[in-house]
């Protein structure tokens, strides 16, 4: 899981300039009262696997999906393992 989504984020940053290119080409023909469908069709064309929505933030260690702190970059449970290791700098149990 954690290969597929570097090859997705891989896809998204490959397509990301074309991407951007053809919505503001279609946002300029809906101003200028020009017909987008071209400029959509090809949109449509490009892979599923381009689009930013279907990034997903996981663990950088187990590739856990759910939990995900993304200062850490790592899931809720990794960062108490390692913070109660003394792993990650100050970062200390709270006790009251």
């Amino acid at each position: 899981m954690k290969a597929r989504e570097v090859k997705r984020a891989r896809l998204v940053e490959k397509y990301a300039k074309r991407k951007a290119e053809l919505k503001e080409a279609a946002r300029q023909a809906n101003i200028n009262g020009e017909s987008s469908y071209e400029i959509q069709q090809q949109l449509q064309r490009m892979p599923k696997n381009a689009s930013t929505v279907r990034l997903h933030n996981r663990c950088s260690i187990t590739g856990r999906p759910k939990g995900y702190m993304r200062q850490f970059g790592i899931s809720r449970i990794q960062f108490r393992e390692m913070a109660s290791a003394g792993l990650i700098p100050g970062v200390k149990k709270a006790s009251w």
